[in-house]
């Protein structure tokens, strides 16, 4: 798909794109962590909580950011005003990028803040792929994630992942291939409903900074910390594996991947987890979950639980009964979508 239209702009356009959970594989995505890890890849399920972006018409040149989500307003009298802008730093740059004039951008999400479900990305990808349509700019699709993802490591100071991006575009469960020419989405032929029916998704309370855990990280897999390396070898070997339980619908051995996806996570680095991330995973285990892992780089935010079908509303209650905030959502087969 490419973005662009020949037509004249729209008084107000509307685009949505969908947040992921990550299933394994994460943290290797960062460029050039990855190529010292050879067969590296990511895994994750697009999901139904959406990140919105809503382009109205203005007259003139002048620049409304509104973001519905924290309450804080942007006005400017021209693109360029938003060049270093510190105020709604993420969304600032991108209407900069795009060299936007006369118009109101507002967003909002349906993920809790600080979650580790990539609402971050998917808002960015949302916002990037209405501003192309908007002003009429004709770019591929990976040119438009690679966009995206640039800002955003622009935006946080720190490297991005590849990942996040490619969900909130394709929707879907697929493997992202991570290689020496680039990133390759693959498609993964998995039943949808079976896998959602035995994930539960809760948000703890404590929202995280993924920056702050992947920079961490980063910079000791740089420096040459073995244990760090063991670490992404095996959590890439987990991969492997979970991709193909899912495509061959081995539910029980999807299970035992996400809880050694898990352990092998958590000795990254010391924030990954924390007391309370651990007393909610134990509430699940002894409900019936066999796997649990924190959504993105941990500390905080969601976190998902892998339980056989009859299992997850005890699951559920065990999590909500934790002080845990239950997340209903479904497979997000869309992707991006203009409305």
């Amino acid at each position: 798909m490419t973005f662009g239209c020949h037509y004249n702009a729209p008084v107000r356009l509307d685009c949505s794109a969908p947040t992921r959970i990550d299933l394994a594989g994460g943290t290797t995505d960062i460029w050039p962590l990855y190529l010292f890890h050879d067969g590296a890849q990511t895994l994750n399920a697009a999901i139904s909580l959406r990140a919105h972006a809503c382009l109205e018409d203005l007259a003139g040149e002048r620049i409304i950011i509104r973001s519905i989500d924290t309450g804080r307003t942007l006005e400017v009298a021209h693109w360029s005003e938003l060049n270093g802008h510190r105020e709604l730093k993420l969304l600032a740059r991108i209407v900069h990028f795009f060299r936007a004039r006369g118009l109101a951008l507002t967003t909002r999400s349906e993920s809790p803040a600080g979650a580790g479900i990539a609402g971050s990305s998917a808002l960015n990808v949302a916002v990037c792929a209405a501003l192309a349509r908007w002003m009429k700019t004709d770019y591929a699709a990976e040119t438009l994630l690679q966009i995206a993802m640039n800002i955003e490591a622009q935006a946080i100071d720190v490297p991005t992942g590849l990942q996040d991006y490619r969900p909130a575009y394709y929707g879907g469960i697929a493997a992202i291939e991570l290689r020496a020419e680039g990133p390759r989405r693959v498609a993964l032929e998995v039943d949808p409903q079976a896998l959602e029916q035995r994930m539960v998704l809760a948000y703890t309370g404590e929202p995280r900074n993924s920056g702050t855990n992947n920079w961490e990280i980063y910079k000791r897999h740089i420096d040459g910390d073995s244990q760090v390396f063991d670490c992404f070898e095996r959590i890439r070997d987990t991969a492997a594996a979970m991709r193909e339980a899912l495509t061959c619908g081995d539910w029980d051995e999807v299970g035992r991947q996400i809880a050694r996806e898990w352990e092998n996570r958590k000795l990254l680095a010391p924030g990954v987890t924390t007391p309370a991330i651990e007393a909610l995973i134990a509430r699940a285990r002894a409900a019936g979950a066999v796997g649990a892992k924190v959504c993105g780089a941990g500390g905080g935010g969601c976190l998902m639980c892998y339980a056989e079908p009859k299992r997850t509303p005890a699951v559920r209650e065990a999590l909500s009964g934790g002080g845990a905030r239950l997340l209903d959502f479904r497979i997000d087969t869309k992707g991006l979508r203009f409305e």
